[in-house]
């Protein structure tokens, strides 16, 4: 099927959707679009008989801004190539043509937490505790990559067929450990109303602690099917922040338990350093609650064995010898020619059908 929408139009020549084509890809209709990528749904033809259903977002470097070219494009892109992970959306190709980049990921059915949120209600506290296992899990592996998300909210976490929830959208991640030390982060990053107080006002900040902040407002979200803050202000929300203005709304403050309401505290905590990290959850009170989700699946294991290790290997090569803009850079220079396409990702056949066993058995 050749898309002729207009709106793919103007995103993709004929000849991208041709080369794209001789790999076996699709592109359909356009279902959502940032300020300098959209997002379609897309077909990989795997063979004669077998088709996958997929998201693709393109993006068109032509038409970005200096500094999303040479420092947010290039960390989201670096990020998405090395992260492999049950419960982050799985990339599985990432082409380079000309000024575009095709990122080929998994198609989640059943949209985002906030579409779950607006059409079912709040979520009971049981499958509340098993989605946010899940999330801590990815954040946890990622994390000891040494990579901050820096955009997490609701919208951000997608849910596939089978009811489990994946994170998807790096744009704004970034490593977060150089020359065996933590890096601040200066920069303003995600959406208003899930900025920890640290990030509104305007000091360096650690991004892993930021990202604790926002799952707790993901989970609070998730519990009470509504933001804590109400605040435009970025002035007025910081105040409510720190001073713990907010509060369980009263449909769903009784029916949750002890443990529940105490995490969501200990991450809506404005002392950054004092909110819990993501490992520390896991194996907490509240997820202990249910014993079957207190145990790493065998895939989760391994993964975060491969993270750990990578970590580590970095340090000892002093992989930050090389500046990150410099390093970031070539990235991006890298087989930028005017026909064919460039592979920067190729689908992990192995981890796609550990990925598979792990979804079905969940």
């Amino acid at each position: 099927m050749c898309p002729t929408t207009d709106k793919l139009e103007l995103t993709t020549t004929q000849s991208d959707i041709l080369v794209l084509q001789e790999k076996g890809f699709t592109l359909e209709k356009l279902i959502g679009e940032g300020s300098y990528a959209k997002v379609f749904k897309a077909t990989h033809m795997v063979d004669e008989t077998r088709h996958t259903v997929m998201a693709c977002k393109v993006i068109d470097t032509a038409q970005a801004p200096r500094d999303y070219l040479t420092k947010f494009l290039p960390r989201e892109l670096d990020i998405l190539i090395r992260i492999n992970h049950p419960h982050i959306v799985h990339v599985s190709n990432i082409f380079q043509r000309r000024a575009k980049y095709f990122i080929f990921l998994r198609f989640a059915e059943n949209g985002d937490l906030l579409d779950f949120l607006s059409q079912n209600g709040a979520v009971p506290e049981n499958q509340s505790r098993l989605w946010m296992r899940q999330i801590l899990s990815g954040i946890h592996y990622i994390h000891t990559m040494n990579v901050a998300h820096r955009d997490l909210k609701c919208e951000n976490v997608l849910i596939t067929s089978n009811y489990n929830v994946k994170i998807t959208d790096f744009g704004f991640a970034r490593n977060v450990r150089q020359r065996d030390r933590d890096v601040l982060s200066e920069t303003y990053c995600g959406s208003l109303s899930y900025a920890a107080p640290e990030v509104l006002k305007g000091v360096p900040y650690l991004p892993k602690l930021a990202d604790m902040w926002s799952i707790g407002i993901i989970m609070y979200t998730m519990l009470n099917k509504a933001l804590p803050f109400n605040e435009t202000s970025v002035k007025k929300l910081y105040e409510k922040q720190v001073m713990r203005k907010w509060r369980f709304r009263t449909s769903v403050v009784n029916t949750l338990s002890n443990e529940c309401k105490a995490q969501v505290m200990q991450l809506m905590e404005p002392e950054a350093k004092a909110r819990p990290t993501a490992n520390a959850i896991f194996n907490g009170p509240w997820i202990a609650m249910d014993p079957r989700l207190t145990k790493m699946t065998f895939l989760e294991e391994s993964l975060l064995k491969q993270a750990q290790d990578e970590s580590l290997r970095k340090e000892k090569e002093n992989f930050e010898e090389e500046s990150e803009v410099e390093r970031l850079a070539e990235l991006r220079r890298k087989g930028r020619g005017k026909e064919g396409l460039k592979v920067l990702k190729n689908t992990d056949s192995n981890f796609a059908k550990s990925q598979q066993l792990f979804d079905e058995s969940t």
